[in-house]
């Protein structure tokens, strides 16, 4: 039976809050003294934007009881961010390195998040029952079971818990190759993590590492849209096939070339196959969180019952746009994102 009509309560995302460091690539941030600085995590960038399109959102994270935790605590609530669920405890605020720039990769990124509050949870320690009152969507990603063992088994207790109470779930599949450093491959950790998704985001590589569900070898030689999208079609079939509680699936197809960025999206519900339109752009400010922000705004669409093309477009939009704002989050507006798909 699907969750995804149970939108009567506040949406809840779960995950870490990290503090992101930007040196510049060539070591000028020494010499001025300056290292810019965002908040950010994943779950909290979709936070960030639900309470931005003023949609009920509560943030579970992590905190060290200290005056910094209560300064990151108050420009939360600033931003309309319900935050009484967040747990004190632990002895520090994750941090991660990401070289300033608009070609960064993957190997520019330096994790400092070993022994924060977050990932030294434990199953047992957060009454999830309280966490989870008044709430009617529960949203969470694949980096908290990525962290560790203790991590996965925190998720799964609340993924327990949100499911006894016939909560919605969305997961979004972010990969993180430099996390899973316990000794478990993703494929051994996420699909019983999965089992409890009404929702399902990620690529059709992600969906290949972390459930098992093959690409076609050589698809991306091809470089032709139509490939990429029957390859997702195929992998949201498989998807929903493997995971009986699961009603959309949808994929996101983002290709870096230089300086530029190709971007397109899928959603499988309803037994029907969308896609989006394709958006392309030479010059990009920051690649950070367009993914979040494609998650968020599955998350509005299925949350205020929109039909899926138009959830799609939106959602794809928001993304898009936010590849031209610096930090970790959007800062645009439900109108404007509507205004931007005009033109």
């Amino acid at each position: 039976m699907s969750n995804i009509e149970n939108t009567k309560g506040s949406i809840l995302s779960f995950g870490e809050l990290l503090l992101r460091m930007c040196p510049d690539g060539e070591g000028q941030w020494l010499a001025e003294n300056k290292l810019p600085f965002f908040i950010g995590g994943a779950e909290l960038n979709v936070a960030n934007a639900l309470a931005l399109w003023q949609q009920p959102i509560k943030y579970f994270t992590a905190l060290p009881d200290n005056a910094l935790s209560e300064q990151v605590i108050d420009y939360l609530q600033g931003k309309n961010i319900d935050t009484s669920a967040i747990n004190k405890s632990g002895n520090r605020i994750g941090l991660y390195y990401l070289t300033r720039g608009k070609d960064v990769k993957n190997n520019a990124i330096v994790y400092d998040r070993a022994g924060s509050a977050f990932a030294d949870l434990k199953p047992g320690m957060v009454n999830w029952d309280a966490v989870l009152e008044g709430v009617s969507w529960f949203h969470f990603s694949a980096i908290c079971p990525a962290l560790s063992q203790l991590a996965a088994d925190v998720c799964e207790e609340v993924l327990q818990a949100a499911s006894r109470k016939h909560i919605t779930i969305s997961v979004d599949l972010n990969y993180r190759p430099k996390l899973w450093q316990y000794g478990k491959k993703p494929v051994e950790i996420m699909p019983k993590l999965v089992q409890y998704a009404d929702i399902i985001m990620g690529n059709v590589w992600a969906e290949e590492t972390m459930l098992g569900i093959p690409v076609t070898p050589d698809m991306h030689e091809s470089g032709q849209q139509s490939i990429y999208l029957k390859e997702g079609l195929y992998s949201s079939e498989r998807i929903m096939d493997a995971y009986p509680r699961c009603r959309a699936v949808a994929n996101t197809f983002r290709f870096d070339a230089g300086k530029g960025v190709e971007y397109y999206t899928s959603l499988y519900a309803g037994n029907r196959f969308y896609h989006s339109p394709t958006y392309t752009t030479e010059t990009v400010v920051d690649k950070v969180g367009s993914g979040d922000c494609f998650m968020a705004g599955l998350i509005y669409g299925f949350y205020n019952k929109q039909d899926p093309q138009q959830l799609l477009d939106f959602a794809t939009a928001a993304a898009f746009e936010k590849l031209f704002i610096e930090g970790d989050a959007t800062t645009k507006t439900v109108d404007e994102i509507y205004n931007a798909m005009k033109q």
